[in-house]
């Protein structure tokens, strides 16, 4: 995992972590809402707060640091 995408993981809140996961796994804002019992803006929101804390500006870069916080989480190295 990158240096940038580790010093980001501690500035997300669990729940951000948990959209950013879905996303991760290739599910869309309204598959992400009905899993967390949302509703789709509050998803959107979510990727938005995500997105201004990251620095991230765009939907590729997003998904880029979506795979890299779960291939952390899966090894177990999650926020200390």
């Amino acid at each position: 995992m990158s240096p940038f995408a580790t010093d980001v993981l501690h500035l997300l809140s669990d729940r951000e972590l948990e959209v950013l996961g879905h996303l991760a796994q290739g599910h869309t804002y309204t598959a992400i809402a009905r899993r967390m019992d949302l509703s789709p803006h509050t998803v959107d929101t979510y990727l938005r707060r995500i997105r201004g804390k990251a620095g991230v500006s765009n939907r590729a870069h997003l998904m880029v640091l979506a795979l890299q916080v779960t291939w952390r989480q899966d090894l177990g190295l999650a926020q200390a």
